[in-house]
């Protein structure tokens, strides 16, 4: 029986890489009128008025009983300048949800990069990091890398020191039944990866090499996983969400048809070595 060519990609989720027609990868698209009628957001920002171009006071707060003869007799400022303020605001509050860990600068860093990059991809190791930590670390019974190490203890044919080409489907099927790596775990809440990452987009799994030897084996797993930094309606129509100028600033830099700031793809990458051996799986 043919043994299996490496590298083999044997899991791909449905989603698409690279997908710019996605919805929360649109930009500049909605009017004022839309983002008030449609997203209710008459009040974003407790520095500035968007709509008006002007400073708020520090009094001027939808709670204040002074807001309504208040708002909009701030300094005039342009567009750049309040988009600069709110970008300002947008890291301030990002430290809600980054509280701790390796991890919590991140957002900031992403959020600049929405502010100056132009759409380009973004990368950085503690991505790759924080990707390579979950699979090692994810112990439950149904992780992708618990799974994989069951699936080759099995499926190796040791006789022929290989892993037989028609398998391919298999290891593609253990990944349906598992869980993939995400950052909605409730420590992600607080330590950076959940507001910067959180659940992703398209997940693509390679076996890149498999050594067997005195029935032992090591597989070199390369995980590319690639996520969207940028908000659609569902995002924003979600109550939980809504309820933070967090998002409200960031919807509104993203789809203000005066703003436009584009969203971009976030792209992580990590290799492991998963290690086994004969009869291991077999019970």
């Amino acid at each position: 029986m043919a043994a299996l060519q490496f590298p083999c990609t044997f899991f791909k989720t449905q989603k698409w890489m690279d997908d710019y027609a996605a919805s929360d990868m649109r930009c500049g698209d909605l009017t004022e009128e839309q983002l008030k009628s449609l997203y209710r957001l008459d009040y974003i920002s407790d520095r500035v008025d968007p709509w008006t171009l002007t400073r708020r006071s520090s009094m001027d707060r939808p709670r204040s009983i002074f807001c309504c003869n208040l708002r909009g007799q701030g300094e005039k400022i342009s567009s750049q300048q309040c988009a600069n303020i709110l970008f300002d605001e947008f890291r301030d509050l990002s430290h809600l949800f980054s509280v701790y860990g390796p991890y919590r600068y991140l957002i900031e860093k992403m959020i600049t990069h929405m502010q100056n990059g132009n759409g380009v991809p973004f990368r950085d190791p503690s991505l790759d990091r924080a990707l390579k930590e979950h699979v090692i670390q994810d112990k439950t019974t149904n992780s992708t890398r618990q799974l994989l190490q069951e699936a080759f203890n099995t499926y190796i044919d040791w006789e022929n020191k290989h892993l037989p080409a028609s398998d391919k489907d298999r290891l593609r099927k253990v990944i349906l039944d598992g869980k993939l790596p995400k950052f909605n775990r409730f420590q992600d809440n607080f330590n950076g990866m959940g507001i910067t990452v959180h659940d992703t987009w398209v997940t693509h799994i390679t076996l890149k090499s498999l050594h067997i030897e005195n029935d032992r084996y090591q597989a070199v797993v390369h995980y590319k996983v690639q996520d969207h930094f940028g908000l659609d309606s569902d995002d924003i129509l979600n109550k939980t969400f809504s309820q933070f100028n967090f998002f409200r600033i960031w919807f509104v830099l993203q789809r203000y048809n005066q703003f436009g700031f584009k969203p971009f793809m976030t792209n992580m990458e990590a290799t492991v070595r998963i290690t086994g051996g004969r009869g291991a799986g077999k019970h």
